[in-house]
């Protein structure tokens, strides 16, 4: 049986993880987890896509939700009471329309200074009713898609098996940026075929495949592009049938409870792989 070996919740899109031993899992996810957006003056959500130094943001936030702390490098640490209150404005996620609660001017300044853009940041309403697609439908906050991100230890073993093969270094799990990490699986890639996972008083549905982009090719430390890799050698082997390239999957909430390190995942029900 699979077991939880790592947790990560990303408080504001794009911006770096923060690693857990306990979380709250609720309908959207892990608890705070893409709460947060940085988007420019036009409200178009920022991603490290096109702005990569995103990475070097580290987001801390207080268990209530109402104390948000964000540091960069060389830069003096910002403290913010959140807003949720506040007026909401239209912003913009892939061409999708969402509403966001702008958290002041003051966070504007220090993220256009650190990202050297005009950016400004946004939370979630708490009346946010996104519902995301897939084979089970959920909600989620700003993430890209679904909830929750989960990678098994072998799908990346076996990354960088073939990265080893080409030359190339391995890479760590957070090239990829998951929710949970799950270990204890011989075979690659079973995260895929799982329908259905029970993991402590929580289950989760899936959803689809999670196709992958150029954040892959980001060193989430530094902030610095760092690629062909593992785009190159993922398009050797994990080409899904209906575009892109695919590395762990994505899953809804179907019941909300508290997820731990080191709990066991119990899959209920398995299918095909989609890709």
């Amino acid at each position: 049986m699979a077991r939880v070996v790592e947790l990560s919740y990303y408080p504001v899109k794009g911006c770096a993880g923060t690693s857990a031993i306990q979380a709250p899992l609720t309908p959207a996810g892990l608890a705070h987890d893409r709460s947060f957006m940085v988007v420019s003056d036009e409200g178009v959500y920022r991603t490290q896509r096109r702005d990569p130094r995103l990475a070097v943001i580290r987001p801390a936030i207080t268990a209530d939700g109402e104390r948000l702390t964000l540091s960069a490098p060389r830069t003096e640490d910002l403290y913010l009471w959140v807003d949720t209150t506040g007026a909401r404005q239209k912003v913009d996620l892939f061409g999708t329309a969402y509403r966001g609660i702008d958290q002041g001017d003051t966070a504007a300044d220090w993220l256009s200074e650190v990202l050297r853009a005009r950016s400004r940041l946004v939370r979630v309403p708490p009346e946010h009713d996104r519902v995301t697609d897939g084979m089970t439908p959920g909600t989620s906050g700003f993430a890209d898609s679904c909830a929750l991100h989960v990678v098994s230890r072998a799908t990346l073993e076996l990354l960088n098996r073939k990265l080893s093969e080409r030359g190339a270094s391995p890479l760590p799990m957070n090239r990829f940026r998951p929710n949970i990490v799950l270990d204890g699986w011989a075979e690659p890639h079973a995260e895929d075929r799982a329908r259905r996972i029970r993991i402590g008083d929580s289950e989760l549905g899936y959803a689809k495949l999670a196709i992958r982009c150029a954040v892959t090719l980001v060193e989430q430390e530094s902030g610095a592009k760092a690629g062909p890799e593992p785009l190159r050698t993922l398009a050797g082997y994990r080409r899904a049938s209906e575009g892109g390239i695919a590395f762990g999957a994505k899953f809804a909430v179907l019941r909300p409870g508290t997820v731990s390190v080191g709990d066991d995942a119990a899959v209920t029900s398995w299918g095909a792989s989609e890709l």
